[in-house]
């Protein structure tokens, strides 16, 4: 019996080491030496074709579009486009290692349109409506000579029924093209004075100078429906039931919509700090929004100081940066006219890019033959939005890093690998939804003596053992450390007595 006994082991002990790998750790150091894509403090083109010394302190750029510039008209029941100076545009905030944040818009108080032949031009406060659309007898705009101080403002005719169809079509279309395009990493969209959900000193006047409720409710229900990998957000002041229907709708507020704030740390923004009407407007919209959605916006422009001086590490009206990115977990802010101030150098705007948004460490590494297990944390202050992927010898995981939320962790199993035995290849976090060779920093500090981390495959591709699983023998006895090992399943959970454990997360104006 005690032959057969050793027998039997000897074949479990053939049997271990024909199936599995063999698991080790893999040595790591990394500093995050480069500013992570997609977040941080933002520019309009004109400020970061100028910030010569800042090129590498930011990772987007803002530009306000113009629905008018891009369209010609109209053949039966289709739009005709002509994208060649959205595309010049793309391809300019591009070739400085930037993405863009863009937002098309229909009114701005007196601006003036040029170069742009579907456009009124020349025209202070027109519309950015498509001729073809006003050409139509049926259209007719309102007027404001300056309201609010801004200037005079024309407003679009929302009663018109081709404008109403124009603008949910022309996203559909806009939504086709770009949503997977690398060159946007956020869409900004909305209704009224740059699109920010008021016409503050105009009388409002429903389905004649502002869309009506149901409309409202009917657009974004359809943005909803378009934008799967690009986010997309609205003004922190659609959360004004005067102006539209979001707040206090359960139906609305379930789209996953992201805030900008357009004027973000002036001197009474939170409600400590008095009137406090852009805290109430955060949290009327969903105070855990930001765990799916980001949170962006634009420093306020109240008074001169606000812009200049919101880098100040001292804080501005007794708020620093960190504190206010961290409090609304913001992943962007546009600071354009930071430079214009004594705190925006190329080291501070760095520190302040880096801070906003998610940032990654990598806190174990395990490879085997055919496989890699990574496991990553998020130490910034909000997830990362866009689909992006732990990355060895170029082979993908299948889950994505997309929704990691701060203080978190999980673990990243990457199949279908050949590793040699002396081979220790460097992971890299790669996306579709990143810049041509761009990929994510992370920070590592690991040893090759470290526990073996869950997550790794066996040879059929379906369980690994992570741990110890060498053979003893003990008085004649054949005894394995396999009972203890945990198994992982091709998702890369860690999976312990048929519970899943680290399962996957859904997760003023100028």
């Amino acid at each position: 019996m005690v032959k057969n006994l050793i027998i039997a082991g000897s074949a479990v002990a053939f049997l271990v080491t024909a199936s599995f790998a063999a698991d080790r750790s893999v040595a790591l150091n990394k500093e995050i030496e480069t500013l992570e894509p997609m977040k941080g403090i933002v520019f309009w083109p004109d400020q970061a074709k100028d910030q010569k010394d800042l090129q590498k302190s930011i990772s987007l750029e803002f530009s306000y579009c113009l629905p008018c510039a891009v369209v010609k008209g109209k053949t039966d029941d289709k739009i005709d486009y002509d994208w060649s100076s959205f595309e010049k545009m793309l391809d300019d905030i591009a070739s400085r290692g930037h993405q863009a944040i863009v937002r098309f818009r229909i009114e701005y108080p007196s601006a003036t349109i040029t170069n742009a032949s579907g456009c009124t031009e020349k025209v202070k406060g027109a519309t950015a409506v498509p001729n073809y659309i006003k050409a139509n007898k049926s259209y007719t705009e309102t007027y404001s000579e300056d309201p609010g101080g801004d200037g005079p403002t024309y407003y679009a005719d929302w009663s018109n029924k081709e404008l109403l169809w124009f603008y949910k079509q022309f996203y559909t279309d806009f939504a086709a093209k770009y949503d997977n395009d690398p060159r946007i990493a956020f869409v900004q969209a909305g209704f009224g004075h740059w699109g920010e959900y008021h016409i503050y000193g105009t009388k409002l006047n429903f389905g004649v100078n502002f869309a009506t409720k149901d409309y409202q409710a009917e657009f974004l229900t359809h943005l909803d429906s378009l934008f799967k990998e690009t986010p997309w957000s609205i003004s922190i002041d659609a959360a004004d039931n005067n102006y539209t229907p979001v707040a206090g709708n359960k139906t609305l507020l379930a789209l996953n919509f992201g805030l900008f704030d357009d004027s973000f740390m002036h001197a009474e923004h939170d409600i400590s700090q008095g009137n406090g009407d852009n805290e109430r407007n955060w949290r009327d919209l969903g105070t855990d929004r930001w765990k799916t959605a980001p949170g962006g916006g634009e420093v306020s422009y109240y008074t001169e100081k606000d812009q200049r001086e919101f880098l100040n590490p001292a804080g501005l009206y007794g708020v620093t940066w960190e504190d206010a990115a961290a409090k609304y977990h913001m992943t962007y802010v546009i600071g354009n006219d930071a430079p214009k101030g004594s705190y925006a150098t190329k080291e501070r705007v760095y520190e302040a890019s880096s801070y906003a948004g998610y940032k990654f460490e990598i806190t174990g590494y395990a490879v085997n033959k055919i496989s890699a297990a990574v496991r990553v944390k998020n130490i910034g202050i909000a997830p990362l939005y866009h689909n992006a992927y732990v990355t060895v010898n170029g082979v993908r995981s299948e889950k994505s890093l997309k929704g990691l939320l701060p203080g978190e962790e999980a673990t990243f199993t990457v199949a279908g690998l050949t590793i040699g035995d002396s081979e220790s290849p460097e992971p890299t976090i790669t996306g579709d939804k990143l810049l041509k060779d761009a990929t994510i920093p992370y920070q590592a500090n690991l040893s090759a003596n470290a526990e073996v981390i869950a997550g790794l495959l066996d040879e059929n591709g379906t369980t690994g053992i992570a741990g110890a699983r060498s053979l003893t023998h003990d008085k004649g006895k054949a005894t394995s450390n396999l009972g203890k090992a945990r198994a992982t399943d091709l998702k890369g959970r860690n999976v312990q007595s048929k519970a899943a454990h680290g399962v996957y997360y859904p997760v003023k104006k100028r």
